[in-house]
């Protein structure tokens, strides 16, 4: 694998060179890329089954954890595979998206979930950075952003997210759901259709509008009542308790942000994005290696479970803040993250049989589900950060 150089990065796609100021252990380049290429090759390895996207794996016993196309998540691992195609240069890879695409292309209709930009765009979307002129890949983003469509509540002014709990929740919108408006804006700016474009931002406006503490950390669901479309809960059911800062909520909220200034250069997403990003980065909890613990207030920190796959959104999402901003600080965050996972305390050993790079990311906790494991969506938004470090 050819290493690029840019800044103090070494990519094939490996550690930063001792010149990075860092309090993080350098280790030797060429035995991290080795074990990088080793991890790359697992994904190839991997079978081709319709029913069997991997999600995540217990490492101790080898386990990995099979998803339908239906599940959120199944997108990822062929993301994956299209970004290692762009990083390497290898035809291996896309060969290998494509086939994995055809099994997700029948989520284009699913209206049961919300989360079908999640699956459609960072597959087929992906897939379209790589061949710009597929048609049959616009015409399913489009179809795809139809479907989510149907979703949208005209009176709460928001995509309505999870289907069950239906006698707690009425109409539930979590922060995650921000990730998928990327699906809707990418639709119009496809089809020409402002349609997909103003229910994004009028999902994005009612987010921003309720889903903030005066701190600027978020919380995870905001309950809406559909007769007058005002909130009338708010909990975090992902993190530890109603009123903690869940880590990968922060980075969900960060990033799609981020992502909604980038399409609308509306300021008011930036100054968003801008403050909980400095929640986050400024917070007395956040370990000095920059990966977080899974929740800000888990009274068991310092030996709380962490979560990479926060991490790894908030270091992409920081390159492109970055972008906007010219503050340092978001891109020395990123560069830290990238230090800090590119050695063998985060990269999963050569002896793990698994389609994984990164280890120790917290699915759901309250539930014990995916703690301390490769997650599939971790390793998704790790490669996208070193293919942004690069692009600059």
């Amino acid at each position: 694998m050819n290493l690029i150089k840019i800044g103090c990065f070494v990519f094939g796609v490996t550690a930063l060179l001792s010149s990075c100021k860092s309090n993080v252990k350098i280790e030797d380049e060429k035995t991290i890329d080795v074990l990088l290429q080793h991890r790359y090759t697992k994904l190839l390895e991997y079978p081709i089954d319709s029913l069997s996207f991997p999600r995540s794996m217990t490492v101790k016993t080898g386990n990995i954890e099979k998803v339908p196309s239906s599940d959120w998540t199944s997108g990822f691992f062929v993301g994956n595979l299209w970004q290692l195609h762009k990083l390497t240069g290898n035809a291996a890879y896309k060969e290998r998206a494509e086939k994995w695409n055809a099994f997700i292309e029948k989520e284009k209709f699913n209206d049961k979930t919300h989360d079908i930009g999640f699956k459609v765009f960072s597959s087929f979307g992906q897939g379209l950075t790589v061949e710009d002129d597929n048609q049959d890949y616009k015409n399913i983003i489009v179809q795809s952003a139809k479907t989510l469509s149907t979703r949208f509540n005209t009176t709460v002014g928001a995509i309505r997210s999870w289907d069950f709990n239906k006698d707690v929740w009425e109409f539930p919108v979590i922060i995650d759901n921000m990730l998928n408006l990327e699906l809707l804006f990418e639709a119009t700016k496809i089809s020409g259709d402002s349609t997909y474009h103003n229910i994004a931002v009028q999902h994005a406006n009612t987010t921003l509008k309720n889903h903030f503490r005066k701190d600027n950390s978020t919380y995870h669901v905001v309950v809406y009542d559909t007769i007058t479309g005002k909130p009338k809960d708010k909990v975090t059911h992902q993190g530890f308790n109603n009123e903690s800062s869940w880590a990968r909520g922060q980075a969900w909220a960060i990033y799609g942000y981020t992502m909604g200034y980038r399409y609308t250069k509306d300021k008011a997403y930036l100054n968003q994005a801008e403050a909980t990003a400095n929640f986050f980065i400024n917070h007395k909890n956040l370990p000095e290696d920059g990966i977080p613990y899974w929740d800000f207030n888990d009274p068991s920190i310092p030996n709380a479970p962490r979560d990479v796959s926060a991490a790894t959104v908030v270091a992409s999402a920081f390159i492109e803040l970055y972008g906007f901003t010219k503050d340092d600080k978001y891109l020395n965050y990123s560069k830290k993250v990238l230090n800090s996972l590119n050695s063998s305390t985060y990269i999963l050993s050569s002896e793990v049989n698994g389609p994984f790079i990164l280890d120790h990311s917290t699915g759901n906790w309250p539930k014990n589900d995916e703690i301390d494991a490769p997650i599939v969506y971790a390793d998704y938004y790790y490669l996208e950060a070193i293919l942004r470090m690069k692009a600059l």
